[in-house]
């Protein structure tokens, strides 16, 4: 059994925690908070998905203000670590706040650590997916799992890729601007211009290595999901039932008709009504109906929930750094069962 703790229990962190409570090779053994905020205490509430995880805090300020907000909180980040109990660490902190952990805390304890993809590739011995390279990951220490929009883009890209071939992709990104719950957000009536190319392109690279790929982005005003629209040059001609069927062979991928999905919202209601914790879709969503094929040419539309996406490779991440499965099917396999994955 691996004992895992999660440092930063925000819109990553509480649903990769309680994807960890429900596997069956690996406990929960702690949570870590920065601050007595309204998410963390409705997590550990008793209708809480983390009811009874052990809650710890970074450090002894925000100790301090556990305890002055009324909450029990077992210590610190670095007397966790002292007891020496924690295999790995899943960090869901902030932007860039995941590097100072690791250099302060995480190697001074020499406890192996998964990042997520707000922090930058080289704070990590590689970078993550659970198809494309599972076994990379064994023996490191510090491993990162990539953003939710390249994340998107590997699984993807492989599917065809590694069917047919891909000689060169274009990728646009309609970014959300914010997720549903940070009401201080925006842009509210704009679209926001980022910078051309794009960094995702070279993200995706970091796992697709040989891939040729540009990427462009902008954000939007809504907060339910990532939209990208593909437009790829095959290293062969190919016939549209050729890439749906690379796309229904592909895990955590699904098809929908854009006839009947018109909108992410339409899709978001989908998976609330499959009674999934917090309506949360896993896989990336490529609309069917979108595919176009043209000799070489090909184009699709996807869509990415952003706050889920990301979660089963985590879980897939914790076996795989530490060893204790080395078959990734069959890692896979025990992951999607117990988040409810289509396929």
């Amino acid at each position: 059994m691996i004992n895992v703790a999660v440092n930063g229990v925000g819109t990553i962190g509480k649903r990769v925690a309680h994807a960890i409570k429900l596997q069956k090779d690996m406990k929960l053994k702690a949570i870590i908070g920065y601050d007595p905020n309204p998410v963390l205490k409705t997590t550990l509430e008793p209708q809480g998905m983390l009811y009874g995880t052990d809650l710890w805090v970074v450090d002894e300020n925000s100790l301090k203000k556990f305890r002055e907000a009324g909450m029990i909180v077992n210590g610190t980040l670095e007397e966790l670590l002292k007891k020496g109990e924690i295999d790995v660490i899943v960090d869901c902190t902030p932007e860039g706040v995941g590097r100072e952990y690791k250099e302060k805390i995480y190697s001074k304890y020499n406890v192996k650590a998964i990042f997520q993809g707000g922090e930058e590739a080289d704070v990590a011995e590689m970078t993550f997916n659970s198809v494309v390279n599972y076994e990379e990951a064994f023996g490191k220490k510090f491993v990162r799992v990539p953003s939710c929009n390249t994340t998107g883009l590997i699984r993807t890209l492989y599917a065809v890729d590694s069917k047919i071939g891909i000689e060169r992709a274009s990728v646009f990104i309609a970014r959300r601007a914010a997720d549903p719950w940070e009401y201080k957000k925006g842009p509210i009536d704009a679209i926001e211009f980022e910078e051309v190319p794009s960094h995702h392109a070279e993200d995706v690279k970091t796992v697709l290595k040989n891939l040729n790929i540009f990427s462009m982005a902008l954000k939007v005003p809504t907060t339910l999901a990532h939209t990208h629209m593909v437009e790829i040059v095959l290293k062969r001609e190919a016939k549209k039932d050729e890439i749906i069927d690379a796309f229904e062979k592909q895990t955590r991928v699904i098809l929908l008709s854009r006839k009947e999905y018109p909108s992410t919202s339409m899709i978001r209601e989908k998976f609330r009504d499959y009674i999934r914790p917090r309506g949360d879709i896993y896989e990336i969503v490529v609309l069917k109906d979108t595919i176009f094929v043209e000799g070489k040419i090909c184009r699709w539309i996807h869509v990415v929930h952003q706050e889920a996406d990301v979660v089963p490779e985590n879980i897939d991440a914790i076996r795989a750094i530490t060893g204790i499965e080395k078959d990734k099917w069959k890692s896979i396999e025990l992951t999607n069962k117990s988040l409810g994955i289509l396929k």
